[in-house]
């Protein structure tokens, strides 16, 4: 019986002390988790946003390399020129 009641005292104290750390504070309260999963989402967004661009642009770089070859010279082309089409 006193292992059982040592175990929920340490169950106890562990609780109090994970309730302190700065993660659990913030769910604490609703505005608060609203906040950080608003930022969190903001900076999901804005870096899937720059890597696209960047994949974008490597990619459009690296098929205008490749316009000299006669069978897919023609379809990169006229990739590239829809690429471009949306810059206007």
């Amino acid at each position: 019986m006193r292992t059982k009641e040592k175990s929920d005292t340490n169950l106890h104290t562990e609780i109090a002390t994970l309730n302190k750390k700065k993660f659990f504070q913030i769910y604490e309260s609703i505005w608060k988790m609203l906040f950080f999963s608003f930022i969190k989402g903001l900076a999901s967004g804005l870096g899937w946003v720059i890597g696209a661009t960047i994949l974008v642009s490597i990619l459009t770089f690296l098929l205008s390399k490749f316009e000299f070859i006669p069978i897919l010279g023609e379809l990169i082309s006229e990739i590239i020129l829809e690429i471009k089409s949306f810059d206007r």
